[in-house]
This record gives C-alpha cells, sequence and structure tokens, in this order.
C-alpha cells in the first residue's frame, strides 16, 4: 500500500466547503461527481500534489452533523505541509483563514495552528530541511 488516498472531512454543505478549500486554502477540486441520490463525491487536494485527498462528505443526520467541526474533538488533526511558510500564511491570512496563534519557529520547523471554516484545527507546517 503506497499510501492513504483519502481522508474524509464531514461537513455542512459542499459548495461552502469547496468555496475555502479551494478559494482561502487553494486546494484544487479533484472531482465533483453526483451520486444521483442527492450527495456528492467530492475530492480537494493541495494544488499541484498527487498525494492524500479530502473527501468532502455531507452530514446525512444529526450526528453526523453534531461531528461537523469536532472529529478531532479540539486538537490538530490535519497537517499541510508548505514550501513557502511565510508567503502561505501571508496569502492564508489574506483569504481570511483564522489563525489561532502567531507562526513559531521550533526545532521540527515552522508552524501555526489555524481553523477552517468548521472550526477543525489544521497545523500549516514548514518542516526543517
Amino acid at each position: 500500500m503506497p499510501h492513504i488516498a483519502l481522508v474524509t472531512l464531514v461537513v455542512r454543505d459542499y459548495d461552502e466547503a469547496l468555496s475555502f478549500y479551494t478559494g482561502a486554502l487553494g486546494f484544487e477540486l479533484v472531482e465533483d461527481t453526483d451520486r444521483g441520490d442527492g450527495s456528492r463525491w467530492v475530492v480537494v487536494r493541495p494544488r499541484g500534489t498527487e498525494g492524500t485527498g479530502l473527501l468532502l462528505a455531507r452530514a446525512k443526520d444529526e450526528a453526523q452533523a453534531a461531528s461537523v467541526g469536532a472529529q478531532t474533538d479540539g486538537r490538530v488533526g490535519f497537517f499541510l505541509h508548505a514550501e513557502d511558510f511565510a508567503g502561505d500564511h501571508a496569502r492564508m491570512t489574506a483569504a481570511g483563514v483564522r489563525f489561532l496563534e502567531e507562526p513559531r519557529h521550533e526545532v521540527y520547523g515552522s508552524v501555526a495552528v489555524f481553523e477552517d471554516l468548521y472550526g477543525n484545527r489544521w497545523d500549516l507546517l514548514q518542516p526543517a530541511s
């Protein structure tokens, strides 16, 4: 098994999630297929990569809706690697991404925690070389 292909992220609405991930984060839309039952198969991933994508899955019921934004119970659950940390941080900030802290420079690299539109926590991380 060479890699994890997809990670599911439960969202309130496909289009608002697409707007955030492709707009504010700069991801690319890989697939958006109507499944014929009111649901869609929506996959995004960081632009220019062939790695793991996010399957944006609209909540189907109240229990799933309650998990939107809390899939990792307040912990950082997603890690977005950067090649230009300062540039990506500035672009994301200008696009309205809410960072929860100022950038830090640690032994392992530069990092700042941000929230997606639902409150899921992410690390923007440029690993030390």
